[in-house]
């Protein structure tokens, strides 16, 4: 995809899991990628050595996506190092913790929107002024679930409502957006073998839940990056905003 050539990519959440697997996709058609991460920070380092190793273009960037001030501060650091934003991935989420709707505290339901939902609102405003700044259009990639369409696992109800919530915001900003040439979609995973899943998945759920897959097997990290450079990709998308690409071995089929 040669229009990502030089193309600078802002990932949230790709220290580990499917945001790695994007930064290495983006820097392997010679975009210029910002990593970000907040706790797993030697995991962003290493994606940085290994885009590096290949002779990329990248940097690492800390912060935490529940903090306003941090998400504004992240955005203008990005800025600073490499002059534009073309491209935002707003990946970075979690379960938090499993819990049932009934027995979340105000504490809980805070921090799952807060970093789920709330992060994406706030990175797009920031991101927004940049690419209209720049003139040239761009592309933000919000991360969904199908847990959005199906109301998710047994306690994972806050995280699916925010999935939701982001199908909806994808849809908003893609209209709000159109007249600047900034498309807006989204890619919604399945079951995905990441960090979140080994954390908060028991092997007897994941094996439950590898049932009811048509394909009958998990998905595997790097397979959401091709729906990610696709929505990306002017040149292969350019008409596409609005829509929510699922990904998920045909569990959902909308």
């Amino acid at each position: 995809m040669h229009d990502l050539n030089q193309q600078v990519v802002l990932i949230t959440g790709s220290s580990s899991g499917i945001g790695a697997a994007a930064a290495l996709a983006f820097a392997a058609q010679g975009a210029r990628v910002a990593i970000h991460g907040h706790t797993q920070m030697s995991g962003a380092h290493a994606v940085k050595s290994q885009i590096k190793a290949q002779g990329g273009d990248c940097d690492v960037f800390q912060a935490d996506m529940s903090d306003p001030a941090q998400i504004q501060h992240l955005v203008d650091v990005v800025i600073k190092r490499f002059g534009r934003i073309d491209v935002l991935i707003n990946n970075a989420g979690g379960f938090i913790e499993r819990c049932a709707l009934m027995e979340a505290n105000i504490e809980l339901i805070d921090k799952v929107f807060h970093v789920n939902a709330r992060s994406m609102i706030l990175m797009s405003q920031h991101c927004v002024a940049q690419m209209r700044r720049q003139g040239e259009g761009g592309a933000i990639i919000n991360l969904s679930s199908q847990s959005a369409r199906g109301g998710g696992s047994f306690g994972a109800g806050l995280y699916a409502s925010c999935k939701g919530y982001i199908n909806t915001f994808t849809h908003a900003l893609a209209k709000e957006l159109a007249p600047d040439h900034i498309r807006v979609n989204a890619v919604s995973p399945g079951v995905i073998l990441t960090p979140i899943h080994e954390k908060h998945t028991s092997p007897e759920l994941l094996e439950q839940l590898r049932m009811t897959i048509p394909m009958q097997r998990l998905g595997q990290s790097d397979e959401c990056t091709g729906a990610m450079l696709f929505l990306a990709s002017n040149a292969m998308s350019g008409y596409i905003t609005g829509q929510i690409l699922e990904v998920n071995g045909g569990s959902v089929m909308p």
